[in-house]
């Protein structure tokens, strides 16, 4: 996106490795077109953990005034020694998904993953659910763990989180026991019994559930997948209720990125949603 002419250039990117396949400028590009920011731009760079640090010295070196990061997986938690402070929301998770440049210097870590799972639930109607399942225990199940705090019967709702080993049971109950929710866990080969809850949240891998399609309840309650290319999931075909993607998780905590970068709102959800689509549906074609 060009500036506009006598407007100073305001910069934020995702980082991650991998990154090219992410939607995150799309999204916030889209925004930006709504919100008139025509001084804004917003690009993908390929960075490791071993190259965060180094990304951080050097943004000065870049042109423009930096306002904010996004950030994917291997990052959300390697950054957090380099940051000047992170939110209560990130503290909770150990995972910060937004970096933000303040006018003093300071970097700040957030994490909109947590209230963008929220949000994502509150505009399907669900606002709260007396049970809930969890699939997988990699580190989208904190976040997932966290929004069912909210959601999940104000937190004293039962969570039942299937996983294939001990040790990440052990993780999974301790995050329990840190965001306050009642959680218990099985193993993964018993996974099919837990799609019965009103609320199943997929926290795998591409292709982990694609086993568990013909377990599907007839009447099921809602399965939010966390995945969104390749889209549908096997496990989404075949459900029988309502469905929420990755795509929902990601337009609505790119929203409060946005807002949180550029002081604006409210964000264009409608168009950074179509926008997602559009995407999705050119690399699909």
């Amino acid at each position: 996106m060009p500036a506009t002419t006598g407007q100073e250039v305001r910069r934020a990117a995702v980082l991650g490795s991998p990154v090219a396949h992410s939607l995150s400028p799309v999204l916030h590009r889209a925004a930006y077109a709504e919100l008139g920011l025509g001084n804004w731009t917003y690009d993908r760079y390929q960075v490791d953990e071993q190259g965060i640090g180094d990304f951080l010295a050097r943004l000065d070196d870049r042109a423009g005034r930096w306002a904010g990061l996004s950030l994917t997986m291997p990052l959300k938690r390697a950054v957090i020694p380099l940051l000047d402070g992170i939110s209560p929301t990130a503290t909770s998770v150990e995972a910060v998904n937004t970096v933000l440049f303040t006018e003093d210097g300071r970097r700040t870590g957030d994490n909109t993953d947590v209230p963008g799972m929220v949000a994502a639930l509150r505009e399907r109607g669900i606002r709260s659910v007396e049970s809930a399942t969890v699939l997988g225990a990699g580190a989208t199940a904190s976040s997932a763990l966290a929004a069912l705090a909210q959601v999940c019967a104000g937190g004293s709702g039962e969570i039942t989180v299937y996983v294939r080993s001990a040790e990440r049971a052990r993780e999974m109950r301790g995050w329990g026991e840190r965001l306050g929710v009642a959680v218990r866990t099985a193993d993964w080969a018993r996974a099919a019994e837990g799609l019965g809850a009103p609320l199943v949240i997929s926290t795998t891998p591409v292709g982990a559930t694609d086993g568990l399609a013909a377990a599907a309840p007839a009447a099921g309650g809602t399965l939010f997948d966390v995945l969104y290319d390749p889209w549908p999931t096997a496990l989404a075909a075949a459900w029988h209720g309502p469905v929420l993607g990755g795509l929902d998780l990601l337009v609505h905590q790119a929203v409060l990125q946005v807002e949180l970068m550029t002081g604006r709102g409210p964000a264009p959800l409608a168009a950074m949603r179509a926008a997602g689509e559009a995407e999705l549906a050119a690399r699909a074609g």
